[in-house]
C-alpha cells in the first residue's frame, strides 16, 4: 500500500456529512417539526464532533514531531474551522428561517422582548416557583480560573453593571437538565396558537432576581457560551485493576479534560469575552466559534411532539413473525431476514423472552454494545437467569457516550446472577450477536442472530439496520465461538462463514476485491456494490483505486464520512458515491462482490475503518440464501435511484441532489423501501 494515497481529509468529509443534514433543515419540503429537529441534529452532531474528531486533530497537533507534522495539523485545524464557521452562518440562516416558517403554521418561538402582558406574568410566576430555584450564579472576575464547567450543558456570561458604575462578571449554568428548555406561554387573544419560549429567555426576562436582589444592579446582559472537551479515554492498556473502576474514573477524567472549543454569543463584550478565555486556560490550537443568541440547539432534538401535523406520518412496522408462531420453529423453517425500523425489532424481545422461559433453551450469550434506557432484552436477560439458564452477557464499557449507562447495566446484569464480559483488553467488542443453545433430540442446537445494528427498542424505530436471524448449525457454531474467542483471546477459532476483525476481516475483504480486478483484467464482468457508514481505510481505499483502475465497476452509499476521491480521472473513473439523509438514519453496513455471476453479499457491523478492521471485534457474515441475498440488493438499487433525498459525493464533496431530467418517475428510497418489504416475507 503506498503511503501517497490520494484521500479527502476524513474531519472534513465528516463536514460534509453535517453539511448534508443542514440541506435538511434548509429544504421547505420537509414538514416544519422535522426541520427543527434537523437543527438539533446538525448541532449535536457538532459537538461530537469537536469532542472527539478534532480533540484528536488538536492532541497530534500538539505532540507532532517536526515543524511539517506540526504546520499539516495545524493547516488542518484552520480548514476545519473555517468550514465550520461556513456551516455556522447557514445554521443561522437556517435558523431565521424556520422561525418563521413555524410562524406562518401558527406555531411561535419568542423572546423575552416579544411577550404580552399575560405572557409576561406568566414566565415572571414560572421563574419564581420552578427556575430560580435551580439557578446557582457565580462570579468569574474574582477567581484565577473558570470552575469545572460541564461540557453537556451551557452557560450564561453575565455583564453586570452596579449603581457605583462599577463592573461585574459571572456564569449561570442553563439548568436543562432538570428544567424543560422549550415552555409552552398563553397564545394571544382570540388566537390558536402555539406559543413557547426557551429557558434561557425565561431566565433573561428576569436576570436582576437572578442575584437575589443582594448587588445595587443597575443594568444586567446575559450571553451564551458552551465548551467542548476532549472526549477520549484513556483507560491504560495495563492497568489491572477492575475495568469497571477503570472506565469510572475515565469518565471522571472526561469532565476534567482540556477545553477543545469555545462557542459563544458573537455580541458577546469583547472584556466578558476576554476574561472567559483566559479563565479557561485555553492554547493556539483551541478553536473559537462565534454564533448567535442561542447554543445547545441539540434541544431542538426533543422539541414538543405534540404537533403531528407537522411532522413526517408514523408508520406502524411490517409484521415479521405470527403472535402465536414458536419463534423456533419459525427459524426452523427458514433463515429470516428483518430490516428495520421497516420491520417490527419485537421480533428480537420475542426470541429472547422465548428463550428465557423455553425448557429445552439451556445457554443464551449476546453482545451488548448501547441498549435501551428502558431495555426490554435486558429484562429477558434477566428473566433467563430466573429460569435457570446459563447466560452471558459481553457489555463493552468503551461505547463512547454511553459509558455511564453501560456500568449501569453490567451491575445490574451481574447482580442478577448474568456472567458480565466486560470487553477485551485492547480491543471494543461492537459485533451484533445472540447464540442460543437448545436441546433437541438430546443434542445441542445453536440458533443465532448475526446483525448490523445494537439491541436497542429505541433506536431501532429509526435506525436502518438487518437481522438475520438463522437456525443453521454452521453458522450457529460461528457466532458461539465468537463468544468463545471473547472469553479466551488467546485461542485461535476456526469459523465456517463469517470474518471476525481483528484477524480474518481485512484479509478477506482484500482478496475479494482482488478477485474482481483478476476478473476485470481478464475481461470479465467485474462489480463491487457497498453500502457503509464510513469509508476512511487508506489500505481499503487503495484496493478499490486500482479496482477502478482495472475496470471493476464500483458503487458506493456512504453515510458519514468518505475520504475516497470518487470520479477523479486516471484513480477513480469507475466509482461512484453517494449518499442518503432521510427521516430514518441510514446505518447498516452491506458488502457485495460479482463473484464471476454467483454474487455473494454480506453483511456486517464493521465500517471500513482502521479501528473496525484492526482494533475491534467485528463481524462479517454472508446471507447464504439466495431469497434473501436478492432482497438486500433490490434495496441497495432502490437506495442508487434515489432523486430525492440522495447527494453526489463527488471528488470536491460538494453534496450536489441527483436530478435526473429524462426521469419521470420520483424516486424516495425509504418509501420505495416499505412498499417493497410490503411485498417479501422475512
Amino acid at each position: 500500500m503506498a503511503n501517497d494515497t490520494p484521500l479527502f481529509p476524513k474531519e472534513l468529509s465528516w463536514l460534509s456529512f453535517n453539511a448534508r443534514v443542514l440541506q435538511e433543515v434548509e429544504d421547505q419540503s420537509v414538514p416544519i417539526i422535522e426541520r427543527v429537529r434537523f437543527l438539533g441534529i446538525f448541532s449535536n452532531n457538532l459537538d461530537e464532533f469537536y469532542r472527539v474528531r478534532v480533540a484528536d486533530v488538536r492532541r497530534l497537533a500538539t505532540f507532532a514531531k517536526g515543524s511539517k507534522k506540526k504546520e499539516q495539523f495545524s493547516t488542518l485545524l484552520s480548514n476545519i474551522n473555517e468550514k465550520v464557521l461556513r456551516l455556522q452562518t447557514r445554521f443561522s440562516n437556517a435558523y431565521a428561517q424556520v422561525l418563521k416558517d413555524l410562524g406562518e403554521h401558527h406555531i411561535h418561538l419568542i423572546n423575552e422582548h416579544q411577550l404580552t402582558e399575560k405572557q409576561r406574568a406568566y414566565v415572571e410566576s414560572y421563574f419564581q416557583s420552578e427556575v430560580l430555584p435551580e439557578l446557582e450564579p457565580f462570579f468569574i472576575d474574582d477567581r484565577e480560573n473558570m470552575p469545572l464547567l460541564n461540557e453537556a450543558s451551557f452557560y450564561f456570561g453575565i455583564y453586570l453593571e452596579l449603581a457605583d458604575g462599577s463592573l461585574r462578571f459571572a456564569g449561570l449554568e442553563i439548568p436543562t437538565d432538570t428544567l424543560p428548555r422549550f415552555i409552552a406561554v398563553p397564545p394571544r387573544e382570540k388566537t390558536h396558537e402555539r406559543v413557547y419560549i426557551v429557558l434561557d429567555n425565561v431566565i433573561r426576562a428576569c436576570l436582576i432576581d437572578v442575584f437575589r436582589h443582594v448587588l445595587p444592579i443597575e443594568k444586567a446582559l446575559a450571553f451564551t457560551f458552551k465548551i467542548s472537551r476532549d472526549a477520549e479515554l484513556e483507560l491504560g492498556e495495563y492497568v489491572t485493576q477492575n475495568i469497571v473502576d477503570r472506565v469510572a474514573k475515565s469518565l471522571k477524567k472526561r469532565k476534567q479534560a482540556e477545553p477543545v472549543r469555545l462557542v459563544y454569543d458573537s455580541t458577546m463584550p469583547e472584556v466578558l469575552l476576554d476574561m472567559i478565555k483566559k479563565k479557561l486556560s485555553m492554547g493556539r490550537y483551541d478553536s473559537y466559534t462565534p454564533g448567535g443568541r442561542y447554543h445547545n440547539s441539540k434541544d431542538f432534538m426533543s422539541f414538543p411532539s405534540d404537533l403531528k401535523a407537522h411532522t413526517y406520518r408514523a408508520r406502524e412496522p411490517l409484521p415479521t413473525i405470527p403472535d402465536s408462531a414458536n419463534i423456533f420453529d419459525w427459524m426452523d423453517t427458514a433463515d429470516r431476514l428483518c430490516y428495520y425500523p421497516y420491520h417490527d425489532f419485537r421480533v428480537i424481545t420475542k426470541l429472547l423472552a422465548s428463550a428465557a422461559l423455553d425448557p429445552k433453551v439451556k445457554e443464551i450469550r449476546i453482545n451488548l454494545y448501547r441498549v435501551a434506557k428502558n431495555s426490554r432484552v435486558v429484562a429477558a436477560l434477566v428473566n433467563a437467569v430466573r429460569n435457570q439458564k446459563q447466560v452471558t452477557a459481553v457489555v463493552e464499557l468503551q461505547a463512547r457516550f454511553d459509558e455511564q449507562a453501560n456500568i449501569h447495566w453490567s451491575n445490574e446484569l451481574s447482580d442478577a446472577g448474568v456472567e458480565v464480559i466486560y470487553g477485551v483488553p485492547g480491543l471494543k467488542v461492537h459485533c451484533k450477536l445472540i447464540s442460543i443453545v437448545r436441546e433437541e433430540n438430546g443434542k445441542p442446537r445453536y440458533y443465532s442472530h448475526f446483525g448490523t445494528g445494537n439491541f436497542n427498542e429505541s433506536t431501532a424505530r429509526f435506525y436502518c439496520d438487518f437481522s438475520l436471524l438463522t437456525a443453521d448449525e454452521k453458522m450457529g457454531e460461528d457466532a458461539f465461538r465468537v463468544f468463545d474467542f471473547i472469553k479466551q483471546t488467546h485461542l485461535q477459532q476456526h469459523y465456517n462463514h463469517i470474518w471476525v476483525s481483528p484477524y480474518t476481516n481485512r484479509p478477506n475483504l482484500l482478496a475479494a476485491i482482488d478477485k474482481e480486478i483478476s476478473a476485470a483484467v481478464a475481461g470479465q464482468d467485474a462489480e463491487i456494490f457497498i453500502k457503509c457508514n464510513n469509508l476512511v481505510d487508506s489500505e481499503v481505499i487503495e484496493r478499490l483505486y486500482q479496482a477502478s483502475t482495472a475496470g471493476v465497476k464500483v458503487r458506493i452509499i456512504v453515510r458519514s464520512m468518505c475520504a475516497l476521491l470518487s470520479q477523479t480521472k486516471g484513480l477513480s473513473d469507475n466509482i461512484r458515491v453517494i449518499s442518503l439523509v432521510d427521516k430514518y438514519l441510514e446505518h447498516a453496513r452491506v458488502y457485495m462482490f460479482h463473484n464471476d455471476g454467483e454474487q455473494k453479499v454480506f453483511l456486517s457491523s464493521a465500517d471500513l475503518m482502521t479501528r473496525n478492521l484492526d482494533h475491534r471485534v467485528e463481524v462479517t457474515f454472508p446471507l447464504l440464501d439466495a431469497r434473501h441475498r436478492k432482497t438486500v440488493l433490490d434495496i441497495l438499487e432502490l437506495q442508487w435511484q434515489d432523486n430525492q433525498k440522495a447527494r453526489v459525493l463527488d471528488a470536491n464533496q460538494s453534496n450536489t441532489r441527483i436530478a435526473n431530467p429524462k426521469s419521470r418517475k420520483n424516486v424516495r428510497a425509504q418509501d420505495a423501501i416499505r412498499r417493497y418489504l410490503k411485498t417479501r416475507e422475512v
